[in-house]
């Protein structure tokens, strides 16, 4: 990460609400009133991390911001997910909280989960401001295919019980050392999720997302690269981008002011 998370809390009260079937419940801070805006953050992060620009977007809104299934204090989902199970699961909680329709700002994984619901469920989203936004999956060279192959079989030799103890003991030691940093963090289901989420290309969702759409991004992001943001601009009807020079992965924290400026404008802005 190239940005320390905040140590505060989110001030404000904090509800659970129990989304409906088998979706975990949500830890969601639920503050002021006026036209709904929900805030979704991306992996390995919380609702805290909307800190520095909860104030500045308060005025005239009630916010949403949850801790996400596995992150927080939201329990992960009970087995591995896509964005369309994070979706939906969303679109429950807006149920839960009498919300038929909010606007949205998506970080990384929280973007990527927004342009899912703006695509499945239309009628659920306003205007979507989304920032380092994951979703485009990246073209990969030989070499990477390799290492991944070479993971499969680590990792396939660790679980066999053909194979001598000591052995199954390296072999799974290597492919713990060749998996990301965010998969050897994530236990459980959330590693499914991370497999899931990674392997998901939203090109060809892209075209159905009806809201408009303001695209953020830092032009020295090296985890979602600003050529996915330009992607994301041609292949979205209606999108713009703006850069923010200098900024990387974490853009709305590094220029806390001017995003909630230019988000603010956005989101307030009536239709031609």
């Amino acid at each position: 990460m190239a940005l320390a998370r905040p140590a505060v809390g989110l001030i404000s009260s904090i509800v659970t609400s129990k989304a409906a079937g088998e979706f975990p419940a949500a830890h969601v801070l639920v503050t002021g009133e006026g036209t709904p805006l929900a805030l979704l953050h991306g992996w390995g992060a919380s609702a805290d991390l909307f800190t520095p620009i909860i104030n500045a977007l308060k005025p005239g809104r009630k916010l949403i911001v949850p801790d996400l299934p596995g992150f927080g204090a939201t329990a992960p989902p009970p087995a591995a997910w896509s964005a369309h199970e994070y979706a939906n699961w969303m679109a429950a909680l807006l149920d839960r909280l009498g919300v038929e329709r909010a606007d949205f700002i998506g970080h990384s994984n929280g973007g990527r989960i927004a342009l899912v619901l703006a695509a499945t469920h239309p009628d659920r989203v306003g205007k979507l401001v989304v920032t380092g936004s994951a979703g485009i999956r990246p073209r990969h060279d030989l070499r990477y295919h390799a290492r991944v192959r070479s993971y499969k079989v680590l990792r396939a030799l660790g679980q066999s019980r053909a194979v001598p103890a000591a052995f199954r003991n390296a072999a799974r030691a290597r492919a713990e050392q060749r998996g990301s940093e965010d998969y050897r963090a994530a236990t459980g289901t959330m590693r499914g999720t991370l497999v899931r989420l990674v392997n998901e290309d939203l090109r060809a969702l892209l075209p159905r997302v009806a809201a408009s759409v303001l695209i953020i991004w830092g032009d020295k992001d090296a985890e979602t690269p600003l050529e996915d943001g330009r992607i994301m601009e041609r292949l979205i009807p209606d999108a713009g981008l703006v850069i923010f020079e200098g900024a990387g992965h974490y853009a709305y924290l590094e220029q806390p002011a001017r995003f909630s400026r230019i988000a603010d404008v956005f989101l307030r802005q009536e239709a031609p």
